[in-house]
């Protein structure tokens, strides 16, 4: 029989990169994630598959484990592979004895987004492992693929959140952002699938400049959840794009592709140029995207959890 364990996809609405730097960001959990399926067999072996949201296999591997707890691929040797290589060695050195016993293991993984989304394969797997061996999953994240952990606080909290790991603290307060207009904000999928680890690498290497306060972003995240008018919302977004923008050294999605949208705004989410962005406006608005063959459009209701 399996045990099963799930969680939640993510937005980062606000805060993306200076989050990694103990800055607060506003972190949306979202209504698709991944599932975990685990079972114990008596042959001392790791079976694993994953499937996608069409219940396909994009994923098979099998790994055997030694007298000593060490892991080895059996099938393929592969980026992947490494990866859960990777992922095992960090559960094993937060959990010395959960590969030590005489059992093997069967693991299933079920996304119910596209992997391509962005919206955190890596962080709700990460979030599963751990709740199956009963681990930390900030430190397991921290072993592993690294990042400041906002994905992590997404992947067990139900409702939009606030985020930040200053001094080496994971501080999670969920808040009530439910904006009262949010008919008229959509997320729209770029089509170009963003290494996080790459991004966050780039970000640390760049000569950052400190004259942006930690209270600033505080502030807007203030600003934003108690916002009552679409302008209003709308110009607080556009303040933040500037402010990211000057950071990073880039030019805004806006700038970038969309500079002849006239009928509400447009913003990066997470590491600008790939996955989602957020546009406001109304329905058919949402055209000027799909003519740029910008397909995968959802309506706020649609994809964040409330």
């Amino acid at each position: 029989m399996f045990n099963e364990y799930y969680s939640n996809g993510k937005l980062l609405l606000t805060g993306e990169y200076v989050v990694l730097d103990g800055y607060e960001g506003l972190a949306l959990p979202t209504i698709y994630g991944q599932k975990l399926l685990v079972k114990t067999t008596a042959e001392k072996i790791i079976n694993w598959t994953s499937y996608d949201y069409n219940n396909s296999v994009w994923f098979k591997n099998s790994y055997s484990i030694d007298n000593n707890g060490d892991i080895i691929s059996l099938i393929k040797n592969d980026k992947i592979s490494h990866s859960l290589l990777s992922i095992f060695k960090g559960i094993q050195t937060l959990n010395p004895q959960i590969f030590n016993s005489s059992i093997g293991y069967d693991f299933k993984t079920k996304l119910s987004f596209a992997r391509n989304w962005g919206l955190g394969s890596s962080s709700t797997l990460i979030s599963n492992l751990a709740k199956w061996a009963n681990i930390d999953p900030y430190k397991l994240l921290r072993l592993t693929f690294g990042g400041s952990g906002y994905d992590i606080a997404c992947s067990f909290n139900n409702k939009p959140i606030l985020f930040n790991n200053s001094n080496n603290t994971n501080l999670v307060k969920e808040c009530d952002f439910n904006p009262d207009f949010k008919e008229y904000i959509y997320f729209v999928y770029l089509g170009i699938k963003r290494n996080s680890q790459e991004a966050i690498k780039k970000y640390q290497n760049l000569k950052k400049s400190k004259s942006f306060s930690k209270s600033k972003f505080k502030l807007i995240n203030y600003e934003l959840i108690n916002s009552t008018k679409l302008q209003e919302f709308e110009n607080i977004l556009i303040e933040h794009e500037k402010i990211i923008s000057n950071i990073i050294n880039q030019k805004t999605v806006r700038e970038l592709l969309f500079k002849d949208y006239n009928s509400g705004v447009v913003k990066s989410l997470g590491a600008w140029g790939g996955d989602f962005i957020l546009a406001t406006g109304k329905l058919e608005d949402m055209n000027y995207f799909k003519s740029k063959g910008y397909n995968t459009i959802f309506k706020y209701k649609d994809l964040i959890k409330q």
